[in-house]
């Protein structure tokens, strides 16, 4: 059964395609998608987005966040990858992603709101310095 894989921002639309397997992180941990899977919602951590192709092509993504959608209509289950932020591997701009997360480290104490903030953020830079490698 095909999967189709939608990947959207509210600022745009970042990838749409056709896929073998999509591997996404949630907040309870990782799971993997294929044509046919049950309906779901799950809410999305910070981290990778795998999304497996035809013949072995792998596309890497990071997402901040959001939410996946699984549904089938019609013989084709879809998944929607709903992200407060997203960004292809191919995009990931490597030396501002190091910068931010330098300037996050530079924080000296910080109330217990601004702390869990910075937290966010710098997860958000390592994630993407991991996975641009």
């Amino acid at each position: 059964m095909p999967l189709e894989v939608h990947v959207v921002t509210p600022e745009r639309e970042v990838w749409t395609g056709s896929a073998e397997m999509l591997v996404a992180r949630g907040i309870e941990g990782e799971l993997g998608i294929m044509g046919g899977h049950e309906p779901m919602l799950v809410q999305l951590g910070i981290g990778p987005l795998r999304i497996h192709r035809a013949g072995g092509e792998l596309l890497s993504a990071v997402v901040d966040g959001g939410f996946l959608h699984i549904g089938t209509h019609e013989g084709v289950t879809r998944a929607d990858v709903l992200a407060s932020q997203a960004v292809l591997e191919t995009e990931i701009d490597v030396e501002a992603a190091r910068q931010r997360l330098t300037e996050l480290e530079a924080h000296g104490e910080l109330e217990e709101t601004e702390l869990e903030a910075v937290k966010r953020e710098m997860q958000k830079a390592q994630a993407r310095l991991k996975l641009a490698g």
